[in-house]
């Protein structure tokens, strides 16, 4: 008689961008076939995008890790043997063990990665900070951490400040560097109701975006020139008294050092600068300081900059000095961009703080956070993940492990990543796939997807969900929790002995005073999330943060004027043109897990270059004509678009295919971003020209 088969749809939470879309994933006998989304509930309401339909496509592709490997053959060349996981945990805790008798804890990196749970980066920045490295990073270091630094310079804390349903309350929006149409399609609808109900649109870009098309204003940039444009902005609003007074003589500091500052900033020196018309900037000043509720939405385009967190800090100024902060309708939106990147920071894989935001470097937060994991001292902190990846090169950094992070292809200037990985005496990779980083690993071990397992996500409003199991690992990959608890008790550290992800989320409870109140009970009857800071169980959560305090130590909001400063590479004779990197809505990242989707890779195959026509007419290319874009660290073949939509004298290109290859490792030196959205380069044509 014919067994009837077992199909379930389960709720989890969207492995790709920040905005915490919950889906359901339908599975037949514990085998994932599809993905619903009819449930209206949720921030997306029942909608997803290209890449969240796509979302099962990976999870069976014949590609996924089954098995722990050891390499057989040189770095990179991506020959490996299958061992048991007895046989890899015990080498990898072998290897590191005899790495830090030789040449110390401080010789090994640790990267914990934005697309695992709360519970599996809190345990890797514990596994770090107990083997006693403070080289613990992840990719927000790449991409927010400007946000970080800077917001909390002037509110007291990295976060977004408001839930995305204020938006639709609000009268005016200022999107800068941020092309929400690609990157955050469902957040995009927001944006477009928000419209529909009067509220009028700003866009910084140097590119005519998908959100920029909709703008009541385009503000369209010269790359770099970020600080001077909102200088000019409050300047115009210094000017004309179109600031809150209230507000700022209330909850504020150092409102007259900024308008001593930006006195000099005029409509007409920034269009020197930024290349924007003097009335146009005048326009949009006025048009935002005089909507009355307001939101500034920001990403890379803002922050990948060496003045990244001084970029922030000028938006977080703007946004004070109408007093759009801590109010309904009003909010500082910095948009994260992958599933999980502000809980890994509200976890501590940041090298600059442990779990909660307490200062690493702070003597008495360690003893603190040592005394709760029962240790007597826990290290200072370390390098960012740049900077691991330069001391690989040099020899300083012996061993790394790296979990669900791919720095051959998101790093800036690949090839030098490549050579300092191959430095290394030895590499743990914990991934789904043989990633281009994987390929350079001693030991691979394989981990269980999104869908494969369960635990908390954060979203970019700081709404924390509960993601649940619907379908089993392929072959022997095992969640990243257990494979983590599994190398820390080989290494003989204690407190690891977790049965479920439950156990670590109660001492994230006890650990990190934001999310007191979120224990797995309260989450996994809670569809709709908990917002942190949620200080105790029957706290309601935190929808909207600075309603009566900063978090900063007298609980006034510090207005702090910044100077332009160049970029670290400005064109030349050689490398006339200005690159910078975009992102397309139907890939993600590195291409891990939407590359290997076959709907998405039909619909968006290849690399492309923008370029504006007057500089395709200068430099004799054309619509689909096969070029090298070139930069002092390499070149990269792709085909052109041209396109008006690209100023004139930039370049871009969607860096999701390894044009990261071109970018420069110049860093900001408050955060340690590297500046992906700036460089030098030219085109050439592929057969000469």
């Amino acid at each position: 008689m014919r067994s009837v088969s077992e199909v379930r749809l389960t709720p989890v939470i969207c492995p790709f961008c920040g905005f915490g879309c919950k889906l359901y994933v339908r599975s037949i006998d514990g085998v994932p076939a599809g993905i619903e989304f009819y449930d209206k509930g949720g921030v997306n309401e029942g909608k997803l995008c290209p890449k969240g339909v796509a979302a099962v496509d990976f999870l069976r592709h014949p590609e996924r890790l089954r098995k722990p490997l050891r390499r057989v053959g040189e770095r990179g060349e991506g020959r490996f043997k299958e061992i048991s996981w007895s046989e890899a945990i015990k080498e990898v805790a072998t290897r590191l063990k005899e790495i830090k008798k030789v040449f110390g804890a401080e010789s090994v990196g640790f990267l914990s990665s934005a697309r695992c749970t709360n519970e599996e980066n809190y345990l890797m920045q514990k596994l770090a900070r107990l083997y006693g490295s403070g080289n613990i990073d992840h990719c927000a270091r790449l991409c927010h951490s400007a946000t970080v630094a800077g917001l909390i310079k002037c509110l007291g804390a990295g976060a977004q400040s408001s839930p995305f349903t204020d938006i639709l309350k609000t009268r005016v929006i200022l999107v800068w560097g941020y092309n929400p149409a690609e990157t955050h399609p469902l957040l995009m609808r927001y944006v477009l109701k928000a419209k529909d109900l009067g509220a009028k649109l700003i866009v910084v870009d140097p590119r005519r975006t998908r959100t920029a098309r909709f703008a009541d204003i385009h503000l369209q940039i010269r790359p770099g020139t970020d600080i001077a444009l909102a200088n000019a902005m409050m300047n115009v609003i210094i000017s004309n008294d179109l600031y809150d007074r209230d507000f700022i003589v209330r909850r504020t500091e150092g409102f007259e050092e900024l308008k001593k500052l930006v006195m000099k900033y005029t409509p007409k020196y920034a269009e020197e600068v930024t290349g924007v018309t003097a009335a146009l900037i005048d326009e949009a000043a006025r048009t935002f300081a005089s909507a009355g509720r307001g939101v500034i939405m920001w990403a890379m385009g803002l922050t990948q900059h060496t003045v990244g967190t001084y970029n922030v800090v000028a938006l977080a100024d703007l946004a004070l000095l109408c007093g759009y902060v801590g109010r309904e309708g009003c909010g500082v939106y910095p948009m994260r961009g992958q599933n999980n990147v502000q809980g890994a920071c509200d976890m501590g894989a940041l090298v600059e703080f442990l779990p909660g935001y307490r200062p690493a470097a702070a003597e008495e937060k360690r003893r603190e956070v040592a005394k709760l994991w029962g240790v007597d001292e826990l290290p200072e902190p370390g390098l960012t993940v740049v900077e691991m990846v330069n001391e690989a090169g040099s020899g300083r950094i012996k061993a790394m492990y790296i979990m669900g992070e791919n720095p051959v292809v998101s790093d800036p200037n690949t090839s030098h990543v490549i050579k300092a990985l191959n430095n290394l005496e030895f590499l743990v990779v914990q991934d789904i796939f043989l990633t281009e980083t994987a390929a350079y690993a001693d030991i691979v071990l394989p981990a269980a997807a999104y869908a494969e397992k369960e635990g908390s996500l954060t979203s970019s409003e700081r709404r924390v969900q509960w993601s649940f199991k619907a379908a089993e690992p392929p072959g022997e990959a095992r969640p990243d929790w257990v494979i983590l608890s599994s190398v820390a008790r080989e290494l003989g550290l204690k407190g690891f002995n977790y049965s479920s992800p439950e156990d670590i989320l109660r001492e994230i409870n006890a650990v990190v005073p934001q999310y007191r109140g979120i224990t797995p009970e309260r989450l996994k009857s809670s569809p709709e999330g908990v917002f942190w800071p949620c200080p105790s169980e029957g706290h309601p959560g935190t929808m909207r943060l600075y309603e009566e305090r900063f978090l900063t130590c007298n609980g006034k909001a510090k207005l702090v004027g910044v100077e332009h400063r160049e970029p670290a590479e400005k064109p030349d004779r050689e490398y006339p043109l200005i690159l910078t990197t975009v992102r397309v809505v139907g890939q993600y990242h590195t291409l891990t897990m939407t590359g290997r989707s076959l709907s998405l890779v039909r619909r968006w195959p290849e690399p492309y270059v923008e370029v504006n026509p007057e500089d395709a007419r200068r430099y004799g290319v054309s619509d689909g004509d096969e070029v090298y874009v070139v930069t002092r660290r390499g070149r990269y073949k792709c085909k052109v678009k041209v396109t008006s939509s690209i100023r004139e004298g930039v370049v871009a290109i969607p860096w999701h295919w390894g044009a990261n290859i071109l970018t420069i490792d110049a860093l900001d030196p408050t955060c340690k971003i590297p500046e992906y959205k700036v460089c030098a380069c030219r085109i050439e044509r592929v057969g000469g020209g």
